[in-house]
């Protein structure tokens, strides 16, 4: 049996959890997020505590019980505390600017480019750091992705946007190279 999917996701009093049918809705202080559950895992709300089952013990059924556990948990603790992914803006004259909505990136293009916050996200920017908040994991995860494929860090200066706990391989350039083999003559 998982051992994630047996553990039960524990309820705080602010938080009001609604199965109708096959669509589960979690109301808290930050928002609501709703998702479709499948028909092979069944939920059980017993007060304080919500319990995921399987009805059948197949592959894909132990995988989807771990998976809906999870995805639940992080349902919770979105509604409870919200989500935020840090990015940072490395490079000179790179820099963002923007309201909760909307960033305009300048990075080195001919143009400045613009990215909208999709629903239930927002952005937070201060000259080269951009904070994206939401209540929904999967949303802020993917809209920092997006923002950082703008301009993925570079491994030879790392200009870039990266996430503000990435770490950046550096590799030495050419003239490093040449003044290494050189040496080694």
């Amino acid at each position: 049996m998982s051992r994630i999917g047996k553990q039960p996701v524990e309820k705080p009093d602010s938080v009001e959890i609604n199965l109708d049918g096959q669509t589960l809705t979690v109301k808290g202080p930050k928002g609501e997020i709703s998702k479709k559950i499948p028909r092979q895992i069944q939920l059980r709300i017993d007060g304080g505590v919500v319990v995921v089952e399987r009805k059948s013990n197949t592959k894909q059924n132990r995988a989807l019980h771990g998976t809906y556990r999870a995805l639940i948990q992080n349902m919770v603790l979105g509604v409870t505390e919200g989500w935020k992914k840090e990015l940072e803006i490395v490079g000179t004259g790179y820099r963002a600017e923007g309201s909760d909505k909307e960033i305009i990136l300048t990075i080195g293009f001919s143009h400045p480019v613009k990215i909208k916050a999709p629903e239930g996200v927002s952005f937070n920017v201060q000259k080269t750091d951009i904070t994206v908040e939401g209540v929904d994991k999967e949303k802020v995860g993917q809209t920092a992705a997006n923002i950082r494929k703008v301009r993925p860090p570079e491994p030879y200066k790392g200009k870039g946007i990266k996430y503000k706990d990435e770490v950046v391989l550096r590799k030495p350039g050419k003239a490093a190279k040449a003044a290494g083999a050189a040496g080694a003559a």
